[in-house]
């Protein structure tokens, strides 16, 4: 399946039978362009699983543009606070505003998420559509195949919702001529909703095939959704099922990983954890089937000795980096981890050939797992050396990226090193995995269950974290940092849980793509990510100086100029402050 699901550059929505109207031949009529396939090849079970796989391709970004990847590393995590842009000021300058919440609506990049999304949306009312139509497809494949197309298509409508709020919903039922007639409204969550019901009730527990999504996908999804909704009661009864029933489509229990780092390594792609991914190809002929969105996310290095061969992007932040910090084990819900007496000491303008001692303070050892830091080993690399690693500290800063990052051992043969850079990891991209589920989950028993309830799944992640076969260890088998982790004794009030819930998420979940999506549906967007311009300005302040979030506006992205342009303002509207 990690082949199969994966293919990319055959649009199959899309095929048409071309009629050239200056041939008055009618044999030439009846023959179909090159590469075209018949309406009755593609009624077939073959033929609308093929489209379908088209569906899943788009998961992965459909045009190759870095912001369309499924990880969400700058509308996510960079807009979100973990992570600064990286790199140096000149390279790939359109992320530049992103990261300073000065984007526009004509930023290309942002439209080319808004096409890629809608491709897939295109991709899956395509399969409904020929599942209509077909005369030799049985009830059963028609509807499995249908529940799968709804799944997807009710992903990628949640991803363009909590982009852009206010969104065009066009079902398989939209004719082509009136597309560009339909408005954006932000009330599309019952439609998102309904898809993930269908998928629910008509998908199996078990597929053949492990990269196809199941019915514990969909129940997980529509936990999210409902959360997203603030709706904790129903929630919390989709978040009950998935964790007391819920398989993978191999059929194995869902469950945490008993080393955290495997959740990042190929070598574990489908695993316990993985509730819904995007599957990478391993000999497919393309990069594109890759982590290609990810190619640029890697530390600064030209050489053997680490990997990537580039470039220096996607650098976590001061901030994300003093997170990290404990006392007596438990996280600084106070928010004091960015105080000087406790901000992780780092090498920031300090040269690679010059002293450094590390951090010796207690530290979460999931920053070892997260951040590249000098004096660490690097997976199976080599100690971090620090600036040599970096492109332009004071422009970044000090750190390196660390989770989706392919092994010295895995060069060659769970990477594709056929284009310009090394830095093309065959792994799965998970966009729900099982602690993302359990920490969900603990916010809707905080609003709707019990505290000890939460508490418990709060304590199962951190548990994980906790386990000391897995922390960081240097070469002669020694913990590579003070790690100190400890699990709560219990949840006092429903404010302190609440504080401990969204900060184990930032924890957890660091440069995953959940951050800034986080802080808009908790309502605290703008206060947090003002202190976090307001920190890490101190530093970086090329990057950050002047820099604002703009309550009100900032919360979604604006609606492409462009998108406005082909259908017009008086249908397609602007959302605040653009």
């Amino acid at each position: 399946m990690k082949k199969l699901l994966s293919k990319k550059g055959k649009t199959f929505g899309l095929l048409l039978l071309f009629v050239f109207a200056n041939s008055c031949n009618e044999e030439f009529l009846e023959i179909g362009a090159t590469g075209s396939l018949s309406e009755a090849q593609l009624t077939t079970v073959q033929g609308i699983d093929g489209v379908l796989i088209g569906a899943y391709s788009a998961l992965n970004g459909v045009f190759g543009n870095r912001f369309e990847g499924p990880n969400h590393w700058i509308t996510g995590s960079i807009a979100g606070g973990e992570a600064n842009k990286g790199t140096d000021p000149g390279d790939y300058t359109s992320i530049n505003p992103v990261q300073r919440y000065e984007h526009d609506a004509t930023q290309g990049d942002l439209n080319s998420f808004w096409n890629g999304r809608y491709e897939g949306v295109s991709r899956t009312n395509t399969v409904l559509r020929l599942i209509a139509q077909s005369e030799t497809l049985n009830a059963q494949d028609a509807t499995r195949i249908a529940a799968e197309a709804r799944l997807l298509r009710g992903h990628f409508y949640f991803d363009l919702k909590k982009h852009y709020n206010s969104i065009p919903y066009i079902d398989e039922n939209v004719e082509q001529t009136e597309i560009g007639a339909v408005p954006n409204s932000p009330n599309i969550c019952d439609k998102i909703e309904a898809d993930f019901q269908f998928a629910y009730d008509n998908l199996p527990a078990v597929q053949g095939q492990a990269g196809r999504v199941n019915k514990w996908a969909a129940a997980a999804y529509m936990g999210k959704a409902k959360l997203y909704q603030k709706d904790y009661a129903g929630a919390k009864q989709w978040f009950d099922n998935v964790i007391a029933n819920g398989v993978t489509p191999s059929g194995d229990k869902y469950k945490l990983l008993e080393n955290y780092a495997n959740i990042y390594n190929a070598e574990y792609d489908n695993h316990a954890e993985a509730i819904f991914d995007v599957e990478s190809a391993n000999d497919s002929g393309s990069t594109q089937n890759a982590n290609y969105f990810d190619d640029l996310n890697y530390p600064y290095n030209t050489g053997q000795d680490g990997p990537g061969n580039c470039c220096g992007f996607f650098q976590p932040s001061f901030s994300m980096a003093n997170t990290f910090r404990t006392k007596d084990g438990l996280p600084l819900l106070d928010g004091s981890y960015n105080d000087p007496a406790n901000a992780v000491k780092n090498d920031y303008n300090i040269e690679s050939d010059k002293p450094f001692v590390e951090d010796e303070g207690p530290l979460d050892p999931r920053i070892d797992h997260s951040i590249g830091r000098r004096g660490i080993p690097y997976l199976d690399w080599i100690e971090h050396p620090g600036k040599a690693w970096i492109r332009a500290q004071v422009y970044a800063g000090p750190y390196s990226p660390k989770k989706y990052i392919y092994y010295k051992s895995q060069e060659g043969s769970l990477t594709d090193a056929s284009s310009w850079t090394r830095g093309y990891a065959l792994m799965n991209y998970t966009i729900i995995r099982f602690a993302d589920v359990l920490l969900m989950a603990a916010e809707a028993e905080v609003e709707a269950g019990s505290l000890d309830k939460a508490l418990e799944y709060v304590n199962q992640v951190r548990g994980r974290a906790a386990n000391s076969d897995y922390w960081v260890k240097n070469a002669d088998g020694t913990n590579a940092a003070n790690y100190k982790i400890a699990l709560y004794d219990a949840f006092p009030s429903k404010e302190y849980a609440t504080r401990a819930i969204r900060l184990e998420r930032k924890l957890e979940l660091s440069g995953e793509g959940h951050r800034f999506f986080d802080l808009v549906r908790w309502g605290v967007a703008a206060e947090e990510l003002n202190a976090y311009l307001q920190y890490e300005s101190q530093f970086l302040t090329t990057k950050f100086g002047g820099a604002k979030f703009t309550a009100g506006k900032n919360e979604y992205y604006p609606i492409p100029q462009a998108q406005i342009d082909i259908q017009g303002s008086d249908i397609l509207s602007q959302n605040p402050g653009y």
